[in-house]
């Protein structure tokens, strides 16, 4: 590590002088413009270049590549942050194309501007600072609370419809989900989200640690949703008044949670993560109710619907921990 004595001239500025070694590596010269962005733990990135205005590109030979191959392929080139994406062949296949167009449709800013018999090129056209990671994890909770009130009341009053747009809303979510991955990678390569200076990496990584439970909490929703659409069968009254119960009880768990995180609320992410024992308490008793059931593929459908509900709570207490952990940043 290099070290610079900061010198004063013309009574109000600071100078500093610049490694040589790196000058000539960047092919910094006399004249050469700096491009200065402050961070909020106090640091300084200084580069070469105006990062901002540089967009990055990658060429992905998909030759051969197809399915679920295809799909991860295009995800990983998103989430490494590329502006630009694009898909060579010899000959991209129909089958290709379409699937191309669905990864598009799953994340958020990839759209295709360009598009040939050998060639697809998608470009990310989202400003990372129209949706900042504290926005998205706000979104995704409210999405994925959202579910799970309405996964649990379709299965209560048989409601196909209500259950089937519980199952497409896991869409936004994940979309969501990706989109923050991709700035916390962006933060970890560069100190900070282009234009951004109001958040530390501390809390990236702490918002990006909960957004994977906010995700997981979306996917029970998602699996109380289908099972709905596939049960024929009428809950007793008294045991859906317990399952009710049990989903409310994983509700406030993992509200309270988000609530501690945002707010640095140590004691109530205590409480919360406390909350969770009371909770296994209510889940074993549902537990023995269903085993009356007489009928083994209800009974084993209610079973899921009771694991996704425990685990949604045990997502929140995820989150919590997460908000203990944050509160102790410098």
């Amino acid at each position: 590590m290099d070290t610079r004595k900061v010198q004063q001239t013309g009574g109000s500025t600071y100078v500093i002088s610049l490694p040589k070694q790196w000058a000539n590596k960047t092919g910094i010269k006399a004249g050469s413009s700096l491009y200065l962005h402050p961070q909020e733990d106090g640091t300084l990135l200084i580069n070469p270049t105006n990062i901002a205005s540089q967009p990055t590109k990658i060429n992905v030979d998909v030759t051969g590549i197809s399915g679920d191959s295809l799909t991860r392929t295009i995800i990983a080139a998103y989430l490494s942050g590329y502006d630009i994406i694009q898909i060579n062949s010899k000959r991209i296949l129909a089958e290709q194309k379409k699937i191309i167009r669905q990864v598009c449709y799953k994340l958020m800013g990839p759209e295709i501007i360009e598009e040939t018999s050998k060639s697809v090129v998608i470009q990310d056209l989202l400003n990372p600072q129209e949706i900042s990671i504290k926005k998205g994890i706000k979104r995704m909770f409210l999405i994925a609370n959202s579910m799970h009130i309405d996964a649990v009341k379709a299965l209560k009053t048989k409601d196909l419809d209500l259950a089937i747009d519980v199952i497409q809303r896991d869409d936004e979510v994940d979309r969501l989900f990706l989109l923050i991955s991709k700035q916390f990678k962006s933060v970890l390569r560069r100190g900070s989200l282009l234009g951004s200076s109001d958040i530390s990496i501390d809390e990236y990584h702490d918002y990006r640690m909960a957004a994977a439970p906010l995700e997981r909490i979306a996917d029970h929703a998602q699996k109380i949703a289908n099972i709905t659409v596939e049960i024929e069968y009428t809950i007793p009254e008294k045991t859906f008044d317990i399952i009710e119960e049990a989903s409310s009880t994983s509700r406030y768990i993992v509200e309270n949670a988000v609530t501690s995180l945002f707010n640095s609320d140590v004691k109530l992410a205590n409480e919360v993560i406390n909350k969770v024992e009371t909770h296994k308490d209510q889940l074993r008793n549902l537990n023995k109710l269903l085993l009356k059931i007489d009928s083994p593929l209800p009974a084993v459908a209610l079973r899921s619907v009771v694991d996704s509900i425990d685990r949604t709570g045990e997502y929140g207490s995820n989150i919590a921990e997460v908000a203990i952990n944050s509160s102790m940043n410098p």
